[in-house]
């Protein structure tokens, strides 16, 4: 497990350092910031750097057209991954203090995130 979290450190700081020159945000990016949540998500850990990587992405979603792409790769996630608590993740705007413009969920209709 300390692997998992020494593997996730590194890919988040590649994103803060590629971050800038990149374009939009990727799939990639959005997985990473998943993969932070999971533990709270799925009941089996505290929020971690859960926030920070929600922030971070956000930061990112600059355009209507990006927070849907954003929207499509979690709802993507959210289709595929299993054990996700989605009332918790309906929760996580308020928790982490950050408007999420999208609900986290496998059903969500990313055509309508502005």
């Amino acid at each position: 497990m300390k692997m998992v979290g020494k593997i996730t450190c590194f890919v988040v700081l590649c994103m803060v350092l590629i971050a800038p020159h990149a374009e939009a945000v990727t799939c990639g990016q959005i997985q990473v910031g998943v993969v932070n949540c999971l533990p709270y998500l799925q009941n089996r850990g505290p929020l971690g750097g859960c926030c920070g990587a929600i922030k971070y992405l956000l930061t990112l979603c600059k355009t209507t057209q990006e927070r849907r792409k954003s929207c499509g790769c979690v709802k993507t996630a959210a289709n595929t991954i299993k054990g996700i608590d989605f009332g918790k993740a309906a929760g996580l705007s308020g928790v982490c203090g950050a408007k999420i413009p999208f609900e986290i969920s496998p059903t969500v209709d990313c055509s309508k995130v502005q």
